[in-house]
């Protein structure tokens, strides 16, 4: 099982960071041992900076198709992360520690990947900590689709039956810190959540 990540797929967090929009999907892996499902999120004991990114995440079926779907965290230590970028070395440390891939419950999907983004679908991302709201967009808002990035991936990429996909994440990224407390959602067209992730952060 693996996690590929999609990079740069809402344009405004592109450009937060001072990034370009790529022309097409970018990637990285994280190990399926960076799952954490429950329980708290380690702060305090991790040796770096750790920023949130809430994100839609597919779950693959026997078929490569969408299985289900869910609101994930991609944390990312992000010190760590820009100091190997100005390296230019592979920033995994930034990506790939322990408990950095957060993920609420799946719902089943029987829709297409285009279906995710479609508007009458009104999909939406937001996390809220500590009471404020720090990220909330429509997936129909995306540069780079979940479609685009899985006829990229189906390419070359190994693919197989367990796979998460990780979309990206929109504008309003930002460090967590000891104490603060966190709700990340993945809701529909009439506001229900269909996943949720609730934390603190230690």
């Amino acid at each position: 099982m693996a996690l590929w990540c999609s990079i740069r797929t809402f344009a405004k967090h592109a450009s937060e960071l001072g990034n370009q929009q790529p022309a097409e999907p970018i990637f990285f892996v994280k190990p399926n041992n960076c799952i954490q499902t429950e329980g708290d999120i380690q702060v305090s004991t991790h040796p770096g900076s750790v920023h949130h990114e809430v994100e839609c995440v597919i779950r693959l079926n026997q078929d490569l198709q969408i299985d289900a779907i869910a609101v994930g965290l991609d944390l990312t230590d992000r010190d760590t992360q820009s100091k190997l970028r100005q390296e230019q070395l592979p920033w995994s440390k930034g990506k790939c520690f322990r408990a950095s891939a957060v993920l609420g419950n799946f719902v089943n999907w029987s829709g297409s990947f285009e279906s995710l983004c479609d508007p009458s679908n009104y999909l939406q991302l937001e996390l809220i900590v500590n009471d404020e709201v720090r990220q909330r967009e429509l997936l129909s808002s995306m540069s780079i689709t979940p479609s685009e990035q899985y006829e990229d991936l189906i390419r070359w990429a190994p693919i197989q039956s367990g796979d998460y996909l990780f979309t990206g994440t929109p504008s309003g990224v930002a460090q967590l810190f000891p104490g603060d407390k966190l709700k990340a959602t993945l809701q529909t067209t009439d506001g229900e959540v269909i996943s949720t992730i609730e934390s603190v952060c230690v």
